[in-house]
C-alpha cells in the first residue's frame, strides 16, 4: 500500500527548506509534492500555502525561480486571491524579459546572434563565453551570469502570467501592465512565452462594439455589441456570427450561422481545432474603409466618436481557418446589448467609409 501523502502545509515545508538551503535534489522532490497536494486540499488551505511562498519568489534566482513561477502560479487557480502572490509573479516576469532582452544585446555585439532559449544542450557552453574572461562586455561574473539565466529561463518565468492572464478578474487587477508590455516587445520575437503574453495583454474586456450590416445581409440593421476576453478576430468573426445570424423576424440577419461545432471551439469548447476547420462568414471592415484583418485584435479596431465600429460585407472569397481560439482557458464574452433603431443605424452607416476592393494580403 502507498504510503499517505503528506498535508499540503508539509509539503510546502519542505519545498521552504530546499529554496533556504538552495538544495536543488530536495527542490526536485518538494516540487512535484507540493503540485500533488494542492487539488486535494481547500482553498484556504492553498491560501496560506501562497502566503508562505511569496515572500521567496522575489529572491529566488532566476534558474530556480523559473521552477517554482510555475507551480506558484498554478496554486493561485485553487486558492481564494491570487492577487497574493501577483504582483511578485509579475515583477519576476518583467525582470527576467528584461534581463533577458540584455543578455541578447551583449551576446549579439560580442559573439553573434545567440543560441534558441529552449537550446538546453548549448546553456553550460554558452554561460562559459558569456561569463568568461574576455567576454568583452564590461559585466562582473555574477552580473553576466544573471543575463544568462534570464536568456534560458525567461519562457518559464513568463508561464504562470499565461495561465493567470487568461482570468477576466486578474487582467482587471493586473500590476505593471505597461512594463510587462514594453518587455514583451523586447524578447516577444526569440521567446515563445513572452509572445503569447502579449497577446493577452491586449484583450479588451467589457469593450462595446457597434456592428452595422451594410452588405452582408444589406438589411442596414445596426447592434449595440459588448464583448470580452476574445484573442483574436478569427474567434470574433465567428462570436459575432453565432449572435447576429438567424431568423430575420427576431431581428437577426439571414445567412448561415456557425455550426455548434464550430462556436464550442471558439467559445469554451474543449475541441479547438474541430475536423473540416471553421467556415468564415463575412468581410469585416473598420468606420474607415480599412478591412479588419482575421489576423488581428479586437484592440486593433479603431474608434469612431468613442466607439470601435465593425461593419458586415458580403464574404469576398470562402475562407477557412483550423482553430476556433488562441487560449484555450480564456472565457470569451460577446453579447448583444441591442439593436438600434433604423435611422439611428442608417446615420452611422452614412458615415462609414466604403471597403476596398481584394488587397495583395490574405488572411485565413
Amino acid at each position: 500500500m502507498d504510503a499517505p501523502m503528506a498535508s499540503l502545509a508539509g509539503q510546502v515545508k519542505a519545498l521552504l527548506a530546499a529554496l533556504d538551503g538552495q538544495d536543488l535534489e530536495a527542490l526536485d522532490h518538494a516540487l512535484p509534492g507540493v503540485a500533488d497536494a494542492v487539488p486535494g486540499a481547500t482553498p484556504d488551505e492553498v491560501q496560506a500555502a501562497l502566503a508562505r511562498i511569496e515572500p521567496y519568489l522575489g529572491r529566488l534566482p532566476f534558474f530556480i525561480g523559473g521552477a517554482v513561477a510555475p507551480l506558484v502560479g498554478g496554486m493561485a487557480g485553487y486558492g481564494t486571491d491570487p492577487g497574493v502572490v501577483l504582483p511578485a509573479l509579475v515583477d519576476r516576469a518583467a525582470a527576467a524579459m528584461e534581463a533577458a532582452a540584455r543578455f541578447a544585446e551583449l551576446h549579439r555585439a560580442a559573439f553573434g546572434e545567440p543560441p534558441s532559449p529552449g537550446a538546453h544542450d548549448e546553456v553550460d557552453a554558452t554561460m562559459d563565453r558569456f561569463t568568461g574572461p574576455g567576454s568583452g562586455h564590461g559585466l562582473d561574473v555574477g552580473e553576466a551570469a544573471v543575463l544568462g539565466q534570464a536568456w534560458f529561463c525567461a519562457d518559464d518565468l513568463v508561464q504562470p502570467m499565461l495561465y493567470l492572464c487568461q482570468r477576466a478578474d486578474i487582467r482587471a487587477m493586473l500590476p505593471q501592465r505597461d512594463r510587462l508590455a514594453a518587455a514583451v516587445a523586447r524578447v516577444g520575437e526569440t521567446h515563445g512565452a513572452p509572445h503569447w503574453l502579449g497577446g493577452l495583454l491586449r484583450v479588451l474586456d467589457d469593450e462595446p462594439l457597434l456592428v452595422l450590416d451594410r452588405g452582408f445581409a444589406g438589411t442596414g440593421r445596426g447592434y449595440r455589441v459588448t464583448i470580452g476576453g476574445i484573442g483574436d478576430n478569427f474567434q470574433l468573426h465567428t462570436l459575432l456570427a453565432a449572435a447576429l445570424i438567424g431568423d430575420p423576424a427576431q431581428g437577426l440577419l439571414p445567412g448561415r450561422p456557425p455550426t455548434a461545432v464550430e462556436v464550442a471551439a471558439a467559445g469554451t469548447g474543449e475541441d479547438l481545432q474541430p475536423a473540416g476547420g471553421l467556415r468564415g462568414n463575412w468581410n469585416l471592415a473598420d468606420a474607415h474603409g480599412e478591412w479588419i484583418w482575421n489576423e488581428g485584435t479586437p484592440a486593433d479596431i479603431p474608434h469612431l466618436d468613442g466607439v470601435r465600429v465593425v461593419v458586415l460585407d458580403p464574404e469576398p472569397y470562402p475562407r477557412s481557418w483550423n482553430t476556433g481560439r488562441q487560449y484555450p482557458l480564456m472565457t470569451p464574452l460577446l453579447r448583444v446589448d441591442g439593436t438600434l433603431p433604423p435611422e439611428e443605424a442608417a446615420a452611422w452607416l452614412s458615415r462609414v467609409k466604403p471597403a476596398p476592393g481584394l488587397g495583395g494580403r490574405g488572411d485565413g
